[in-house]
């Protein structure tokens, strides 16, 4: 087992990185009241929730459940109201635990509810995909999706603690992998040129679940993102790098209907426009726009999206969150593995990589 740390002063919390990970040890300092609510869905509670269960009601706690419908078009208020019924019907306190079992929508829902649930509770992530592993599970942003835009409602929430379990990947399909995997080349490509370089040289064994280097992997996109949220919390300058792709990948979301694509599958075309815009703007080579292309598509990802209108793409783009006095700011690549968060950029430029990379 690994274990790294996001350093958040008095809120430092430990993310355990490991295959088989004891839930009753590594839990036990994490939880401080009597009552812990699992957050799960229909597809991981037959999985794991009685593991769980079984090992939180050994510390002498009293455990209660709420198990939510599959999907990222069920992250919603309708459903986000589901866990609160969940909680008041068991009659939960002020020092009560919210432990998010699932992949990123159970993460961002029931962290949400923890913030909100008599204006804060405890909350513990167990993730259960790749992505929310190398990505939603760290960090404390949560929230649901609003029809206007992807990820609107929503609040920071830290977790005390948060396990990523690779013996959980196992059952994990492929398609839900290969969208891990483009938050994983995320993060080579905004900060970590050798950490590309090593994905290039070991994807195909990480497409095919390779534990060992799938491990590897998590644990140095978390160090990446532990350090980003440490130096920047609340978004307000570094951390913003942590979105490229994803201007471009939540309009295509958003546009689509949620779920109709993966999270990961919108942000690697996302990172593809990006690139493609980066290469425009004469930033970046058109041979690292294609080494670009290339890695995402050995992950078995979309480099191109159906056909969108663009003015109906440009509205979603409006909606992002990193609009900053009515001026849409973008993550792009001055070169490979180094980003900068920029609003200086030629509309007509992003107009044509975005048309460039649909079908």
């Amino acid at each position: 087992m690994q274990t790294l740390h996001v350093e958040l002063g008095d809120r430092r919390y430990p993310i355990f990185i490991g295959s088989d990970l004891n839930p009753q040890a590594l839990l036990k300092p994490y939880i401080k009241g009597r009552q812990v609510m699992i957050v799960s869905n229909t597809t991981v509670a037959p999985l794991y929730l009685q593991h769980y269960v079984t090992a939180i009601e050994a510390l002498d706690k009293t455990v209660a459940t709420c198990i939510l419908p599959d999907g990222e078009k069920f992250k919603d208020i309708e459903h986000l109201n589901l866990i609160f019924n969940a909680l008041l019907e068991a009659g939960f306190n002020r020092d009560c635990t919210v432990l998010a079992l699932g992949g990123g929508v159970i993460g961002d829902m029931a962290g949400f509810a923890s913030a909100a649930f008599q204006r804060g509770v405890y909350f513990i992530q167990v993730p259960t995909t790749l992505l929310s592993q190398v990505d939603s599970s760290v960090g404390g942003k949560t929230g649901i999706n609003h029809p206007l835009g992807k990820n609107m409602i929503g609040a920071f929430q830290q977790p005390q603690v948060v396990l990523a379990d690779m013996s959980q990947l196992k059952t994990l399909p492929p398609r839900e992998l290969s969208a891990g995997l483009a938050e994983v080349i995320k993060y080579a490509l905004l900060g970590d040129i050798e950490f590309l370089a090593w994905l290039e040289t070991h994807m195909e064994q990480l497409v095919a679940g390779d534990a060992t280097l799938l491990a590897e992997a998590v644990y140095r996109s978390c160090a990446h993102k532990a350090r980003i949220v440490a130096n920047d919390e609340k978004e307000q300058g570094e951390r913003a790098l942590l979105n490229l792709g994803h201007t471009f990948g939540h309009a295509i979301e958003s546009y689509l209907g949620y779920g109709e694509w993966l999270h990961g599958e919108a942000v690697a075309t996302g990172m593809v426009m990006a690139a493609d815009l980066s290469q425009r703007m004469g930033w970046i080579s058109l041979d690292d726009l294609e080494r670009t292309k290339k890695i995402i598509s050995r992950a078995n990802l979309p480099i191109v999206c159906p056909k969108i209108p663009l003015d109906e793409f440009l509205a979603f783009m409006a909606h992002d969150k990193k609009v900053l006095n009515g001026q849409l700011r973008l993550v792009l690549m001055q070169q490979l593995g180094q980003a900068v968060i920029t609003k200086e950029f030629d509309v007509e430029l992003m107009q044509q990589a975005i048309l460039a990379n649909q079908e």
